[in-house]
Parts: structure tokens; sequence; C-alpha cells
């Protein structure tokens, strides 16, 4: 026994030799720096997000207040015609009640300039409300107006007061006129609500979201309804019942290869067929939709075929060995049980499909729509094609507008990643 005993620690103390331990410490060095690599990786990938995020916030907060000014204007029955409020002389209306705050402005130019502090939307927006309420004519409202998009900038802070007149778009005089407004409460500074419930305009200050969200919302549904039980119909076909030969492996590797092509000869392929061969309407979620569909359909097939893999074999004995059918199986077993794989995928898809700029803008989903869309057949703009026309503006206004409609298009790619990893944890079988 002693002679065991002996044997064991004589093998042991051969691992404790120098050799072997400065073994043992370089593995652990190498683990450790294995470690350390990823987490480096991990915090340099956070901090160039964080630092994104921070630019786009920086960049577009000042979107989501809108400054306004607030004045009395009382709706002349001579000039606003009940009958017919849309033939009305909104413009004199609004400005006179303008002027009027300011008596001492006299002459033509001076009045011109006054009355650049206010949108040149005003008129439509107190059309819209005479409208819906024709009972206002002959009373004196408050009504409250977003200023034009400098003086907006100047509010806010973007436009300097101390900047030489000359390189500002607001003279000294009209920041005394801005003063003056200030001084007697008439300027605020709420919440863009704007942003979400206007459509696009040719004005940063009335400019929004509202036909972008919609068309964006059309294309993904019409998206939806073609990828989704066409990919999960094909994966099935390919993973169960097609026979494996040349022919399936050459459609599987198309497939592979479809995944990996870029956006943009999606965008080609849809200009020549549907718009060039079958006619469709031009700037349509229709078109967008089919086009984006065609993007997401290998995703979808990829994932799901995967789900499928992922199910145990038993599943299948099982059922088959108490007598049902492949049809039976597949439909009330293997695809209930990676449906969480095939949600999952379809949503990262669409998600993938919902930010793609360059397909929609070979159809033509860059118009300038000043209304949002009532169908899928409606000329209509989608949110990364709606960033891109107001990166390309102009205007100081739609910088931050820009950086604005960004957030909001990744807050809709974090909410749609968000629904994919609840319906995955919450559905999720472990074997």
């Amino acid at each position: 026994m002693s002679e065991n005993v002996m044997t064991t620690q004589a093998a042991t103390s051969g691992f404790q030799t120098d050799a072997a331990l400065a073994r043992l410490r370089r593995r652990k060095m190498a683990d450790t720096r294995l470690k350390m690599y990823g987490l480096g990786a991990i915090i340099v990938a956070l901090l160039l997000l964080a630092t994104l995020v921070t630019s786009l916030v920086i960049t577009g907060h000042s979107a989501f207040l809108q400054s306004h000014v607030t004045y009395p204007v009382y709706l002349d029955p001579d000039k606003i015609d009940a009958d017919d409020p849309y033939g009305s002389n909104y413009r004199s209306v609004v400005r006179d009640a303008f002027f009027a705050l300011f008596s001492d402005v006299e002459g033509m130019r001076e009045q011109r300039n006054l009355a650049d502090i206010i949108s040149n939307g005003a008129p439509y927006i107190l059309r819209d409300e005479v409208s819906a309420d024709s009972a206002l004519i002959g009373q004196t409202i408050e009504f409250s107006v977003p200023l034009a998009d400098p003086f907006d900038q100047f509010v806010k802070g973007s436009v300097k007061r101390g900047t030489p007149e000359e390189d500002r778009l607001v003279t000294d005089q009209q920041i005394a006129w801005m003063d003056k407004l200030e001084a007697d409460g008439r300027i605020s500074t709420p919440f863009n609500w704007g942003l979400f419930v206007n459509a696009d305009s040719r004005f940063p200050e009335l400019a929004g979201l509202s036909g972008a969200i919609t068309g964006s919302f059309f294309a993904l549904l019409v998206c939806f309804l073609i990828s989704f039980p066409t990919g999960i119909a094909a994966a099935v076909y390919l993973e169960e019942f097609a026979p494996k030969n040349k022919f399936t492996d050459l459609i599987e590797v198309n497939i592979n290869n479809l995944a990996a092509v870029p956006s943009v000869v999606f965008g080609l392929l849809g200009l020549a067929v549907f718009l060039g061969f079958f006619g469709l309407p031009r700037s349509a979620p229709l078109v967008g939709g089919m086009t984006l569909a065609l993007m997401t359909l290998p995703t979808i097939i990829i994932t799901t075929r995967a789900s499928l893999k992922a199910v145990p074999p038993s599943i299948r004995e099982a059922a088959l060995g108490i007598g049902a059918s492949k049809h039976q199986v597949m439909m009330h077993h293997v695809v209930p049980l990676a449906m969480p794989g095939i949600l999952t995928g379809t949503i990262i898809g669409l998600a993938q499909a919902l930010g793609e700029t360059a397909p929609l803008l070979l159809i033509g989903m860059n118009a300038f729509i000043t209304s949002a869309p009532g169908g899928i057949t409606d000329p209509a703009t989608a949110l990364p094609t709606q960033i891109f026309i107001w990166a390309d503006s102009p205007e100081r206004g739609f910088v931050s507008r820009t950086s604005a409609a960004i957030l909001v298009l990744l807050g809709f790619l974090v909410l749609m990643n968000a629904v994919a990893i609840y319906l995955r944890r919450k559905f999720e079988r472990r074997w």
C-alpha cells in the first residue's frame, strides 16, 4: 500500500517540475489574454455605439422641441367665408394680427422682415383649425404657430446672438422683435408632436415623419405577408421533403448566395420587373414591400431551416411511431416547436428590411409626399428614404431633424429586436 502511495506522489511530483509549471503559467496567461481580447472588443464596440448614439442625441435632441409664438387672432368674417373656408384669405388674417403686436413697425420692407419670424405654413394651420370648427369665425382666438426655422434655431441657441449680423440669417432688428415677444411671454418651446403627426414639408419647422412611418408600415406589411408564408413553405420543403440531389443542392447554394447579395441588386430587380415589366405604380408601398420581400426571403429560409434542424429527431420518430403522417408530423409537432426560431429570424429580417434605403430609392420611394399614404398603392416614402431626403436638404433645421429621424428609426429597430428576443425566450424549448 505504501508503495502505491509513493508511486502516486512520484507521478504527481512529475507535474511539478519547473518546465511543467512554466507551461501551465503560459496556458493560463494565454487564457487570460484571450478573455481580455474579447472583453476589449466588447468595450470598443460599446464605446463606438455610445459615440454614435451620443452624437445623434446631441445633434437631434433639439428637433424634439419646436419654438412657437402665441398671439391673438381675430377671425374676421369679411375675410373668412364660412361656406368656403379653403378659399379665404388666411395669410392676411395671420399677418395683420401679428403686425398688431408691433404698432411701430411701418413700411412694406419692415413688415416683410417681421412676417419672416412666423412659419410660412401659419395660414394653412389656421385654415385647418377653422375648417375643423367654423364656429370660430367672428371670434378672437389665441393662435399658436411655429416660428420659422432661423428663429427657431435662434431660440434654441444654434444661431448665436453674438455672431456678426452679416454672418447670420437673423438681423439685429428681428432679434429685437424676438426679445419683445419673449418679454411678453409669447415664446414657448413645447414638445414637437408635429415630428410624428406631420408629413414632409419644405419648411423644416413643419416637417414630420408621419408619411414615412406610414409608408414603412405598409411596405413591411406587404413584405411580411409575402415573405413569411413563402419562406416557411420553402424551408419546410427543402429541409423535410425535397430529395437530396444536384438540383436541390443548386437551390440551397443560390439561397445562401442571395443572402449575401447587396440590397441595391434587389432594387434593380424590382425596378426592372415590378415597375418595368408589370407596370405597377411607382413610389408605392406595394412595390417597396415586394422588393423588400425578395431581399428578406433568403434570411427567413435559412433561419427557418436552422430552426427545423434544431428540433430533436426523437420528436419526428415518436410521431411517426404512433401512426402520424409526414404532413402531420411537420404541421403538428416540428413546425410549432421550431416557431420561436422562425419568428426570431422573421423579425430580424423585417428589421433589416426596415433600415434598407437603396432598394427603395431605385423604385422611387423618395418622392416629396406632403400627406400620409392611405393604402399600399398610394405614393409614399419610408423612414430610410426620408432620412436621405432630409440629409440632402440645405436648410439648417433639417440637420437636427435628420438625426432625430435616425433616432426614431433606431428606436423601431431596437423595439423589433426586443420583440424577437422576447418571443424566443417565451416559446423556446430546451432539449
